[in-house]
């Protein structure tokens, strides 16, 4: 029902747009006067209060109903269970809610199936009352906008203002999320450095990770919060797939670029680009089936021993992964330089490959190094393939051909482990903000290096 109230909602936006619209032209021509706004203006001012008002009271009213309808079973519940716990009233309230809507539940009572009715009684006055006043909503702004049309209505001022209001509440959610992330990533971290008494040098310099280990009430083993093995793991991951991802991606756009002719372009550029929307549980299975097995027998055959799970076939296939971004957006970056550049270093004498390497590539250089940047950092956040093909357990080595682990795998190992939440959320999220720290850093450096090299340039 709720789908169909949503969907109901644009629908009649449309009907009040064309309605309002035909009233202000035939408004116009009855009067033998100009609008002060043209006749969309009237329309979609009409059709943008209609999704406002539907689209509010729907929202509104279900997220109140569901949270008011929440607690007052709660409240029943915890009145007639008194001695449980607030996990065993959830289960409760979690097992009316599937009786009632004739799901199989764990058990059934006499409570379980009082709750339940009164959830089916209030859900469904919830529901008359979210439909009415959707309904309400809708058609009271339509025809309230409706009857508002003169031949002075300022409806293109008051459009823009509802657009440039809504513009700046994204905006303003956007900001307020990031904050909340941030703040979010900041408070666990200093719970997690206050349970082991602010040993910073341990946590950072250790070089043993196993946090949950030996955890009794909440308590961290300071001695095994070392993050060293899991960030040389991702920087060597990481420093693998760079070195298959740049040289190629730069090399392709460069050639699609500047030596391709048009039929080429057409066919290598999105079989290119396809490869961008490939999962990355299927990039893991290619690295698990294909990759590590042809590098275990290439080993084994001039005799150097490669492990099943290396960080050499995580890092090769996450490389080849991210080649279609370096490469598109390299493309698209060499593609922006003026021809008047290439021309001018041509008519002085330069042959072609001389013009790409000391014209086309210094002006680019900025877009390059974004496009790197932006694959390094693909490269950090990047889990299934490493989970798949190197391994989950830290390995504190310089030997690519072992297994390793990165800092986004044990964050995923925490968290979904059996572990109390409240317990592994520490070291997880203390991990998620060193990684973010790491990759702040990482972006303000290649900035002030493109902002160097750009003023060189000019």
């Amino acid at each position: 029902m709720f789908l169909a109230l949503f969907l109901f909602v644009p629908v009649a936006a449309a009907v009040a747009y064309v309605a309002s619209r035909q009233r202000a032209m035939a408004l116009s021509a009855a009067a033998g006067q100009r609008l002060h706004s043209r006749p969309q203006h009237h329309g979609l001012h009409s059709a943008m209060w209609v999704l406002l008002a539907g689209w509010g009271a729907l929202i509104i009213l279900t997220v109140v109903g569901e949270s008011l309808i929440h607690r007052i079973l709660l409240g029943r519940i915890s009145d007639a269970l008194p001695n449980d716990r607030p996990l065993d009233w959830n289960l409760v309230l979690s097992d009316a809610r599937s009786l009632a809507q004739g799901a199989v539940v764990s058990s059934t009572d006499a409570l379980r199936e009082q709750i339940a009715a009164a959830f089916s009684w209030m859900n469904g006055t919830l529901l008359w009352v979210v439909t009415l006043a959707t309904l309400g909503g809708a058609i009271a702004a339509a025809w309230l906008t409706y009857r508002a049309i003169a031949i002075e209505t300022r409806a293109r001022v008051r459009a823009e203002t509802i657009i440039r209001r809504g513009l700046a509440v994204m905006a303003t959610v956007a900001v307020l999320t990031t904050i909340g992330i941030v703040l979010s990533l900041i408070f666990e971290t200093v719970r997690f450095f206050g349970a082991i008494d602010w040993q910073l040098h341990k946590f950072l310099f250790g070089t043993t990770w196993s946090p949950l280990s030996g955890v009794f009430e909440g308590e961290m083993d300071a001695d095994k919060v070392g993050i060293v093995p899991l960030f040389a793991g991702t920087l060597m991951i990481t420093l693998i797939a760079m070195l298959v991802a740049v040289p190629v991606g730069l090399f392709a756009a460069i050639y699609l670029s500047d030596f391709a002719n048009h039929r080429v372009r057409a066919v290598v550029k999105p079989v290119m680009e396809l490869l961008a929307g490939i999962p990355t549980v299927v990039y893991g299975f290619f690295a698990v089936i294909t990759v590590a097995p042809l590098l275990r027998d290439a080993g084994a055959a001039i005799g150097v021993p490669i492990a099943s799970e290396s960080a050499l076939a995580a890092g090769m296939v996450m490389g080849i992964m991210i080649i279609p971004f370096i490469s598109s957006l390299s493309d698209d970056v060499i593609n922006s330089v003026p021809q008047s550049l290439r021309d001018g270093s041509l008519s002085l004498g330069a042959t072609k490959a001389e013009t790409i390497r000391q014209v086309v590539l210094p002006a680019a250089l900025p877009g390059i190094v974004s496009a790197i940047v932006l694959g390094v950092s693909k490269a950090i956040g990047e889990t299934m393939i490493v989970v798949m093909a190197a391994g989950q357990g830290p390995n504190l080595t310089g030997n690519p051909l072992e297994a390793m682990t990165t800092v986004t795998v044990q964050i995923v190992a925490l968290i979904t482990g059996d572990t109390d939440a409240k317990t592994a959320a520490g070291p997880a999220f203390t991990l998620g903000f060193t990684l973010f720290v790491m990759t702040l850093l990482m972006n303000m450096l290649a900035q002030r290096l493109v902002a160097r090299f750009r003023e060189a340039y000019d």
